[in-house]
């Protein structure tokens, strides 16, 4: 007889480990090191990675900095984090399905999803 341990769901990822997988992966997509975007925003290298391995829960200013590096804005790298951590589709996807840095959108290819953030 085989012992059955009961199915237990894996549980969803936490908002910092999304939110330092939409960072991680934007930086690799612009190659930037860790140490050039600890560099340009003001946080310690050390911090940063701490923060895309989903170990630290940065302030939304620490948040805001970096993504200005990474060539977003606040909100923006907040949808990325939030779309990652829902629909378990890597944050890039959302980024080379809607080009979230330009400031006139294009309209988008047949079969792209358009993301639009009003402030």
């Amino acid at each position: 007889m085989t012992d059955m341990l009961p199915h237990t769901p894996t549980p969803p990822p936490l908002w910092r480990e999304a939110l330092g997988r939409a960072l991680r992966l934007r930086r690799a997509d612009l190659g930037l090191t860790l140490a050039q975007v600890s560099h340009r925003s003001g946080v310690s290298t050390q911090f940063l990675s701490e923060i895309e391995r989903g170990l630290k829960d940065p302030s939304s200013e620490v948040i805001e900095a970096v993504a200005e590096v990474l060539g977003l804005q606040l909100p923006q790298i907040l949808v990325l984090a939030a779309f990652g951590l829902t629909s378990g589709v890597p944050a890039t996807a959302l980024l080379s399905a809607t080009d979230m840095t330009r400031a006139a959108p294009a309209p988008p290819a047949a079969g792209q999803v358009r993301l639009a953030l009003a402030a």
